[in-house]
């Protein structure tokens, strides 16, 4: 087999071990400093389908889970787990997964992530019960944090410029884009019931597609590294992932096991922990060392203005998707597959609106984000009139226009915030930045599933699933108006 293996270095070599304030951080001129090794079109292809696929699985499981509660008797709190489990062990290690790439190679962590995912597949695929089918998934979590931090930080150490911009736009594009497809995809798959396999499609389909990016990705990705590898930081790495762990299991777990002791006692230990992991690694930095997660790098503009408005934009996104799935399923009597196909028309819109921030950024700056925040609110406002309106016999096609809008309103946003965080981002810290970027988002998505879905599944019983629908709808349109808001912290102009 051929090797495209090529010099280890990045373009941007790191002056010292210690990160520096922002101020001291002069962003790389992106149209002169070309990328020492390039990322071919095949490689960049590549590496967004290894990021389709943890992106994908996320929610690809949706529509699925009623099948999955009938073969396997799993009950709610069970399935609850199966989205938690993956969700929570996911966004526990992507840091780590970026800091690891940066020391040993994105290139050699992405083929691990790639192999890992698709023997975790397999394993959830041919699961005979809900227990070992959780195990797997909590896995195959793990799997996927190998694998994504190593796109964004492969992206940024080897484009610069128009390249680069276009790039990674493309990768927001994927993000938003595998999201929806992950439930349209279910749903075919679960209504195919392909060989009688069933749910278990829903997973075995990731086997092919990793084995197939594996051997794409050996010939095409060159290998990167930061020239000055650290030590992991295994202080902030455990206070890292007991803050999630104590953060997101009771949330996504506490609902369905009835609200128990353990529930409230880790949601009280998690601002505890929070705060001991904000000190140990502003202490870190302070004294020389390498931290997880170093706090100048969140002192940098562009990423912490664009980190505030990404945790909101998914909590929406991540709760609309799960609340979607379950209503249409539950409410209106929608199969798998129609469930699924609902949400085509925002996939298309979204796609396509990825493909035009480009060049809508270059000339609009910030405004994009603030135009898609409104076309967002637009879009939610006309589902939730149509639901109003139609229930109980609201079809497809009726749905059809507001997932176009609101796609449309995702699609010029998400990109672009991606793209902001990214933009004055060093490329020594390319794997942790990128870490960072995708944990809050993978954070955010499931705070959205155990936030929005809770109050749906609360509302249910008192007011029936369209009024408890509506409810959500209307939370989720604040949320964006709030998001609209925090877009005027974001830089006016976007590299």
């Amino acid at each position: 087999m051929s090797d495209t293996r090529v010099p280890t270095t990045d373009p941007h070599p790191q002056a010292g071990t210690t990160p520096a304030p922002s101020s001291a951080i002069p962003a790389p001129p992106a149209a002169t400093t070309p990328a020492t090794t390039l990322l071919t079109p095949l490689g960049l292809l590549t590496v967004l389908l290894g990021a389709a696929l943890p992106l994908i699985d996320f929610f690809i499981v949706n529509v699925a889970l009623p099948t999955i509660d009938e073969d396997l008797r799993a009950g709610p709190a069970m399935l609850e787990m199966v989205v938690a489990g993956y969700g929570v062990s996911y966004a526990m290690l992507l840091v780590l997964g970026g800091r690891l790439g940066d020391m040993i190679g994105r290139r050699r962590l992405f083929l691990w992530g790639l192999a890992a995912f698709g023997v975790t597949s397999l394993a959830c695929g041919l699961a005979p019960d809900a227990w070992t089918l959780v195990i797997a998934r909590v896995a195959q979590g793990g799997a996927a944090a190998l694998l994504l931090p190593q796109v964004l930080a492969t992206i940024q150490a080897t484009t610069a410029g128009k390249r680069r911009a276009k790039a990674v736009s493309l990768y927001g594009g994927t993000a938003g884009v595998s999201s929806a497809v992950g439930q349209v995809l279910g749903g075919l798959l679960v209504s195919a019931d392909l060989a009688g396999s069933g749910w278990r499609a829903v997973f075995l389909v990731n086997v092919p597609i990793a084995a197939a990016a594996w051997l794409l990705a050996a010939r095409t990705v060159p290998e990167t590294r930061s020239p000055h590898p650290s030590r992991v930081d295994g202080t902030g790495t455990v206070l890292l992932a007991v803050s999630l762990i104590t953060l997101l299991l009771p949330l996504t777990e506490g609902r369905a096991a009835g609200w128990p002791l353990w529930s409230w006692l880790l949601l009280g230990v998690f601002p505890f922990v929070a705060v001991a992991f904000v000190l140990v690694e502003r202490r870190a930095e302070q004294v020389g060392r390498t931290p997880l997660v170093p706090p100048s790098l969140l002192r940098i503009p562009s990423v912490h203005s664009g980190l505030a408005m990404l945790v909101p934009f998914s909590v929406g996104f991540g709760g609309f998707m799960f609340v979607v799935a379950v209503a249409l399923q539950n409410g209106l009597h929608y199969g798998p597959f129609a469930a699924g196909l609902s949400l085509a028309p925002l996939c298309a819109t979204f796609f396509l609106a990825s493909l035009a921030g480009p060049r809508l950024v270059q000339r609009f700056g910030r405004r994009v984000v603030l135009t898609g925040s409104l076309i967002q609110a637009s879009g939610l406002l006309a589902l939730a009139l149509t639901f109003r309106a139609g229930w109980p016999d609201v079809s497809v096609a009726g749905l059809a226009p507001g997932m176009a809008v609101l796609g449309v309103g995702q699609g010029l946003v998400l990109p672009v915030l991606v793209r902001i965080v990214l933009s004055e981002l060093p490329a020594t810290q390319a794997g942790v930045g990128s870490g960072v970027m995708v944990t809050t988002q993978q954070s955010g998505l499931a705070l959205g599933v155990a936030t929005l879905g809770t109050l749906f599944l609360a509302l249910l019983p008192s007011l029936g699933i369209r009024d408890a629908l509506l409810s959500v709808l209307l939370a989720q349109l604040l949320i964006v108006l709030g998001t609209t808001a925090l877009a005027l912290r974001l830089p006016r102009a976007v590299r």
